[in-house]
């Protein structure tokens, strides 16, 4: 048996500034792994591609991963960069093969698709008309036709945080694996909803996810499907199909796929209005901050700066939160992060232990939020140097090597500030443990995540604010216009019905 596993990754906020071309898919090799070096990268981690890797050895197939190729989100994808991942998967399945894995992320746009998950799915297909397809996918997935007419089974995550990534791709290939020894046959059926979910509002933490979530993973525990499936959607996508949508795969049942994909729908439909964040002015979330902080009890009060997530297409350099902070005289806050190169190399150079005056951030107009960038001058002790490399402790993608780039802890005496090279969230407690910040001994922590976040960090926090401050990752849709999502649809329409 011959298996042709892939991935091809990019969540693309289309209000986004940010530049996604072929390197930002590579990091700080030429090009995105291949073949051997995407099989070293990949085993043994929590990604949905280890689970490929792991299904092919089981089943004594030869593997080929003709590219793993897995960017930070950003602006739409360089046209010349979709083309160069899609033709490397399309000339493997050229060569013949017996099924096909794809460790895909759903709400990609390119310079040309608004589909590009889409539009691989369907190039493939008229190569291999007849060869089952499993496609693992994120929770944030725009479900659009050709996903669903040009796969065999669909599967995404059931959580945010994401931490059931690797047994995703476990759930989409074992079903694939039954497919092709004959014991089902996999017919699914797929909606969605007019909806716009925030993003702030779809964490499985909390109602209404949690129970939507919890009634698709019961529909495959009690065997009433092999796979459901439902999209919270990734509402900073401007393509017709953004929003909610369930895809339910059943065994050659299709009256029942699609009877229990109305289920799921029909709840999410219900619990709209719980979909909905409702922003505070930022001085009351710090003020309230503070009181918490002052309750007895352990652990650091996070801070959400969310408007500004580089893991939702946020540029990562935006201020407005660490200059509130700076300004209320919070103390003993580790603050993650700013993106900022160019005052990393001049921190660099200055050397550990030098006194520095910086203008951290602020590189990036936002006009789809009608912002300019506003650095924020920063006087400070560098306090520590790094490589800005880790791995994930877990439990959200374990093991997986991260490169923050070369990145430095600068100290003004109340705030520790992360300062970093390359675009990560903080959703693993190793993004300050590497950089010798203990998050359970701060009393305050300033994290750029929405939800992710809580996978790492909730466990160890007195409280959770979050902060209003700006970004193309904003909950207020109020501040963004929206040209292409499908109208009339809630909450852009409150009134609808």
């Amino acid at each position: 048996m011959r298996i042709v596993a892939a991935q091809m990754k990019h969540e693309t906020n289309t209000f986004s500034p940010v530049p996604t071309p072929l390197a930002r898919f590579s990091g700080r090799a030429a090009t995105p792994y291949e073949g051997r070096a995407a099989y070293d990268a990949y085993r043994g981690t929590g990604a949905a591609l280890a689970a490929f890797i792991d299904i092919a050895e089981r089943e004594g197939a030869e593997l080929i991963i003709p590219i793993a190729a897995n960017a930070s989100p950003s602006g739409p994808v360089a046209a010349d960069a979709y083309r160069h991942i899609t033709d490397k998967i399309c000339a493997a399945v050229q060569q013949g093969c017996d099924a096909i894995f794809l460790d895909l992320h759903g709400a990609m746009v390119t310079e040309e698709h608004d589909d590009g998950e889409g539009m691989l799915l369907a190039r493939i297909r008229a190569i291999a008309p007849n060869t089952p397809i499993a496609v693992s996918l994120d929770m944030h997935t725009n479900l659009f036709p050709a996903m669903v007419d040009n796969a065999t089974v669909l599967a995404g995550y059931h959580t945010y945080p994401h931490v059931d990534v690797y047994e995703t791709g476990e759930r989409a290939g074992n079903v694939l694996m039954r497919a092709l020894k004959g014991e089902v046959v996999p017919t699914m059926a797929w909606g969605n909803r007019p909806m716009l979910p925030h993003v702030m509002r779809q964490g499985t933490h909390a109602f209404p996810n949690r129970e939507i979530q919890a009634r698709a993973r019961q529909m495959e525990e009690k065997g009433e499907a092999l796979l459901a499936t439902v999209f919270a959607g990734f509402p900073h996508a401007d393509v017709p199909n953004a929003g909610l949508s369930a895809v339910v795969v059943t065994d050659g049942d299709p009256a029942r796929a699609q009877r229990l994909c109305d289920e799921l729908l029909d709840m999410a439909w219900q619990a709209r209005a719980a979909f909905v964040y409702q922003p505070e002015p930022i001085e009351k979330s710090l003020a309230r901050a503070a009181s918490l902080a002052a309750e007895s009890g352990k652990g650091p009060v996070i801070l959400l700066d969310h408007y500004d997530n580089c893991a939702s297409g946020g540029t990562m350099d935006t201020t407005r939160v660490l200059a509130a902070i700076l300004k209320a005289g919070l103390e003993d806050v580790a603050a993650f992060a700013i993106h900022d190169p160019v005052s990393v190399q001049k921190m660099v150079a200055a050397g550990i232990g030098a006194t520095v005056t910086v203008d951290l951030g602020g590189w990036n107009d936002l006009p789809s939020v009608r912002a300019r960038g506003e650095p924020l001058t920063v006087t400070g002790r560098v306090k520590l140097i790094s490589d800005g490399k880790f791995r994930n402790r877990g439990p959200m993608e374990r093991n997986v090597l991260h490169d923050m780039g070369t990145s430095v802890v600068l100290d003004t005496g109340k705030v520790d500030i992360v300062v970093i090279s390359n675009h990560v969230e903080p959703y693993d407690i190793e993004t300050l443990m590497s950089l010798g910040i203990d998050p359970t001994l701060k009393k305050f922590i300033m994290l750029k995540s929405r939800v992710h976040f809580r996978a790492g960090f909730q466990d160890l926090a007195k409280g959770i604010v979050e902060c209003e401050g700006v970004g193309v990752c904003t909950s207020d849709y109020r501040q963004l216009v929206f040209n292409k999502v499908r109208r009339p649809i809630y909450p852009l329409d409150p009134d609808m019905q």
